[in-house]
């Protein structure tokens, strides 16, 4: 058996931890065209999961990555043009994802 050694490795090159979160958003979040922003925002990050409507009128939001894009990815949702619809989100870790590919 072969044993890589961290040191060999070239910098910036470790394998990042995937992780999963729940954002739960309120405010006027529905029928704004949340849902729709939300997953052609996500095209541009490699991330999955999926967002959907609540009955209390919110929307949840589920979605797994590196910490960073996920990160990334909330950032630009709040600075599009949604953000000023969020007035509150909820965010929570949450088990990683089995058999999710895309954004839904």
């Amino acid at each position: 058996m072969t044993l890589l050694s961290l040191d060999t490795l070239p910098a910036g090159s470790l394998p990042c931890a995937m992780e999963a979160r729940q954002y739960l958003f309120a405010g006027r979040v529905q029928g704004v065209g949340f849902r729709y922003t939300a997953k052609q925002l996500a095209k541009g990050f490699d991330v999955t999961g999926w967002v959907k409507n609540l009955d209390d009128g919110r929307v949840e939001l589920q979605i797994m990555g590196e910490a960073e894009e996920i990160d990334e990815y909330i950032s630009d949702l709040h600075d599009s043009p949604l953000g000023h619809h969020i007035h509150e989100q909820e965010e929570r870790a949450v088990p990683l994802f089995e058999r999710v590919g895309g954004f839904s």
